[in-house]
């Protein structure tokens, strides 16, 4: 079974992901982070591929992004670390479709398959694209496409990725890009209110601005769990050591 999928089966709240380029702070660091987030009880992990324009990005991301880059990393690269990382726990890849089209989509699916991935999130290939041009390629390879969502999404929209999605869908807080910590609490309440009420038939997991508890109290009172990116990107930066990082993180979201 799709470790993504198992994990969604058993644990139905509470769920906390975390993100990190493959390739920052260096080369090798991909693996170390991954046993770091796994002993610590992460529930999934999300590996950024690393890419020269990511315009879903805030500074954070896009530092990393450019430093992963400069490390020698790509997909390739990426795939045969996490091919090689010995953790059990769901990966999920994310980043654009312009790297993945260049690798070749068929040969980026099975290669994720074969490494173990479970998932991946492409957030600028849209989900009329991906039913009419890879859902086969994705499914054969036994890989869920995670969609996301924003406060300006409609509710037919909604619905209709909700059909097409076969595990969680990922819902962005606000409409701006990752790490921006600014936005109206009360609107973000009432989107995700909205969301909860409308009894998608896929859970759906918070992500952006997600930085502290309160933040993740937030993304878990109403959704399955939250996404963090930023805040463990700049712990990364700022620790010794992966370990030390995420236990910096998890002291940070109070978990």
């Amino acid at each position: 079974m799709n470790a993504l999928t198992k994990l969604l089966e058993q644990k139905k709240k509470d769920l906390l992901s975390v993100y990190f380029t493959a390739g920052f702070p260096q080369r090798d660091s991909t693996v170390p982070i991954l046993k770091a987030l796994e002993g610590a009880g992460v529930d999934f992990a999300e590996v950024g591929m690393p890419f020269s324009d990511p315009l879903a990005d805030g500074p954070v991301i896009q530092h990393s992004s450019s430093r992963a880059i400069g490390n020698g990393m790509d997909v390739g690269t990426m795939l045969e670390q996490i091919s090689g990382a010995g953790v059990n726990m769901p990966l999920v890849l994310m980043g654009y479709l312009n790297p993945v089209l260049q690798f070749g989509v068929a040969d980026f699916c099975r290669r994720a398959g074969e490494a173990g991935a479970a998932g991946v999130i492409l957030p600028d290939l849209p989900p009329e694209v991906y039913a009419s041009d890879y859902k086969s390629l994705f499914e054969e390879n036994g890989l869920h496409h995670i969609f996301l969502l924003t406060p300006t999404t409609s509710e037919n929209r909604i619905r209709m990725i909700d059909e097409l999605s076969t595990s969680f869908i990922y819902a962005v807080s606000a409409s701006s890009v990752t790490g921006n910590k600014s936005g109206d609490q009360q609107e973000k309440r009432a989107y995700l209110e909205r969301l909860r009420d409308m009894r998608l038939r896929h859970p759906f997991l918070v992500g952006f601005g997600i930085q502290d508890h309160a933040s993740l109290s937030l993304a878990q009172a109403y959704g399955a769990g939250g996404i963090v990116g930023t805040a463990f990107i700049r712990a990364l930066e700022e620790k010794d050591s992966e370990e030390l990082a995420v236990r910096a993180l998890l002291d940070k979201l109070g978990v």
